[in-house]
């Protein structure tokens, strides 16, 4: 039998792999569509409660599945102590010995499984057309690490995210229970994908060295540290630009502009990464912005559409 240290690791790895921070990014976008959902007439809590369990599950499958990828590369392995930091240099649920790759894989296998049994039940249930977000969600979702295409290993998985935790997540919230998608959504959740990928963006700083040293060739390696720094800028003010020349298109939606308080963190964020010297330390402060960013963007996009619409 599991000895009490054996089960006290385990359930510290699960812990790792479920990350509510990561999750974070999935739930604002939850968030903003079941808002905006509220607004136009339709949210049916149980529904809502399918979507956040379904999400989370690929959420933590597709965690699971990324600590065997980025362990078999080496790129965990490479990271060095002074620059790990709360937000990036993956889970470590193998290279702290927490989880084993059979129990590393059992539980991804679990998530991806249920998951699936979640969308599912919900297509049977409510809707056919939203299998097609869940084939999307899924592929993203494993390819994002697994697979022959291995999306972050070869520049495309900050396009994976943005396209994932913005249109996907957003849109498949809103149309699980409206059964149609809004125009105005459809803007908001692309600039809260930029967002997210922004967040991605800046978490692959400290892992620089090392996933340029296992061949993790993302869009930050790719570019060199200095100019992926500026790009990254480029990417926050695309973002806040695109959401207040959306509210400002659709009248009915002006109220998405309150989501314009996540620019005070993103600027903090841009500033701060420049500065930053290539120190992991320092640059920690503004990884928590560009977290701080896309959630007060959902926020507040979410509760100022809904209240505007219902004004």
């Amino acid at each position: 039998m599991p000895s009490k240290m054996q089960k006290s690791t385990y359930w510290q790895g699960v812990w790792r792999l479920a990350d509510p921070k990561i999750s974070l990014a999935s739930f604002a976008g939850i968030f903003l569509g079941a808002s905006f959902a509220a607004a136009d007439g339709s949210l049916h809590f149980g529904w809502l409660a399918l979507t956040v369990l379904g999400v989370f599950l690929v959420e933590v499958g597709k965690n699971a599945a990324g600590e065997i990828v980025d362990f078999d590369s080496g790129t965990d392995q490479a990271i060095s102590t002074d620059n790990r930091s709360p937000f990036s240099g993956g889970k470590r649920v193998l290279v702290d010995d927490l989880l084993t790759r059979q129990q590393t894989r059992l539980i991804a296998g679990a998530c991806f499984l249920a998951a699936i049994g979640v969308g599912l039940l919900i297509v049977w249930l409510r809707d056919s057309r939203v299998l097609v977000f869940g084939i999307i969600g899924m592929a993203l979702a494993w390819y994002y690490h697994g697979g022959r295409v291995k999306l972050a290993y070869r520049g495309l998985g900050e396009i994976a995210v943005m396209l994932a935790y913005g249109p996907l997540v957003v849109c498949g919230t809103y149309f699980v229970q409206t059964g149609y998608l809004n125009a105005a959504l459809i803007h908001a959740s692309m600039v809260l994908g930029l967002l997210v990928a922004a967040f991605l963006w800046i978490n692959e700083f400290p892992d620089y060295a090392a996933d340029k040293a296992a061949g993790k060739n993302n869009l930050v390696v790719r570019l060199g540290y200095e100019s992926a720094a500026l790009a990254y800028s480029v990417i926050m003010v695309t973002a806040y630009l695109w959401l207040v020349l959306s509210a400002e298109y659709y009248p009915g939606a002006r109220g998405m502009l309150w989501g314009i308080c996540g620019v005070l963190p993103a600027t903090f964020s841009a500033w701060r990464l420049l500065e930053s010297k290539e120190v992991t330390p320092r640059l920690i402060p503004a990884q928590a912005a560009a977290l701080c960013s896309f959630l007060l963007m959902a926020l507040g996009s979410g509760v100022g559409y809904y209240l505007f619409a219902a004004g």
